[in-house]
């Protein structure tokens, strides 16, 4: 089998497996559904009752599609990180990204600032804001004159998040009323996800996205080295701020709705490099596809696992991704220290 079949056959089995991924969504969960319903609705059949149809077009398919987004814009983010620092252990979420997102999204709603500009949200403006600002500090207390100790690069990130961790639990002290909805939200949550989430998430994230699309090329440069990338004609610095300024903006759209989610963006990248190799043309694409059925997977065992009751998603992730750190970690121990 040639190279190019074996992409199109990895390609379309993920996109078959999503498939079936959200279709089991649609009916697992606190209510069960029967299957035949939801494919009645699917079809636009009308023998299904008020109740079920609104269950599965108003709570369901909408947190279907937000998980995906989500899941699919952190495991989009970790991968232009990973190769902006060339290490696959960078995450938006370990590096401190996604609480510099979240803390932006948390001042803005104890500051009860929310501005709609054509139909535009501000909210991830103000997660973009959080997240750049922890970037360029993160970046400027790793760098060692022209180099960036991956170490140290990670330590601060670990640092920043530690800090402003702390600032969003002070606010929500402050802010006491919908606390639990607040704790939620800290902790990664996709419950109550509407399609106004989606409308006021999907620009911001398309925007980005587009942007990171026409840099796939730039982005394997960046891959030979700063130096080598420079020799081939590549502006280094101008392209990593605009990779770096769109990786972030992809983060804190999504963390606006689902709040701090981890480790999507280490173990997704990682996992879809060894399978289909480290050309971001192919790479990106099949990222975002494992990165939304990732996510989909561990929100449905979250509102499933423990019904009625349900788990904040970001636990599930955790549980994953944070034995997966420890095992590249001890990997590229030799590297790092």
């Amino acid at each position: 089998m040639t190279e190019y079949k074996k992409n199109i056959l990895v390609y379309l089995v993920a996109v078959i497996v999503l498939i079936l991924i959200g279709f089991t969504a649609l009916f697992i969960g606190s209510s069960y559904i029967n299957p035949i319903d939801v494919i009645s609705y699917i079809l636009n059949n009308n023998q299904i009752s008020a109740s079920t149809a609104i269950i599965i077009s108003e709570i369901r398919l909408p947190r279907i599609i937000l998980a995906f987004i989500v899941g699919a814009g952190l495991a989009v983010a970790g991968s232009v990180f990973q190769a902006i620092i060339r290490n696959p252990m960078v995450d938006p979420y370990i590096i401190g990204i996604s609480a510099g997102a979240g803390t932006g999204v948390m001042v803005a709603l104890f500051l009860g600032i929310e501005i709609s500009v054509l139909n535009l949200s501000s909210i991830p403006v103000f997660a973009f804001i959080g997240a750049v600002s922890t970037v360029f500090i993160v970046y400027q207390l790793a760098k060692v004159g022209k180099k960036l100790p991956v170490l140290t690069f990670l330590l601060a990130g670990v640092a920043m998040s530690f800090i402003l961790n702390s600032v969003m639990s002070f606010l929500m002290v402050l802010r006491t009323e919908n606390l639990q909805q607040l704790v939620y939200w800290l902790m990664g949550s996709l419950a109550g996800s509407s399609w106004s989430d989606i409308q006021m998430v999907l620009p911001y994230f398309l925007a980005a996205l587009a942007v990171i699309v026409f840099y796939l090329k730039d982005l394997n440069i960046l891959l030979l080295g700063e130096e080598s990338a420079a020799h081939l004609g590549l502006n280094v610095e101008r392209t990593k701020i605009i990779l770096l300024g769109s990786a972030s903006l992809i983060t804190a759209s999504v963390v606006s709705v689902s709040g701090s989610i981890g480790f999507i963006g280490l173990v997704v990248p990682h996992i879809t490099r060894m399978i289909i190799g480290p050309d971001h043309r192919k790479l990106i694409p099949l990222t975002a596809l494992f990165g939304g059925g990732f996510l989909l997977v561990a929100d449905t065992a979250a509102r499933t696992i423990m019904a009625p009751m349900e788990l904040p998603v970001g636990i599930i992730t955790a549980l994953a991704g944070g034995p997966y750190f420890i095992h590249l970690l001890r990997n590229k121990s030799k590297n790092i220290w």
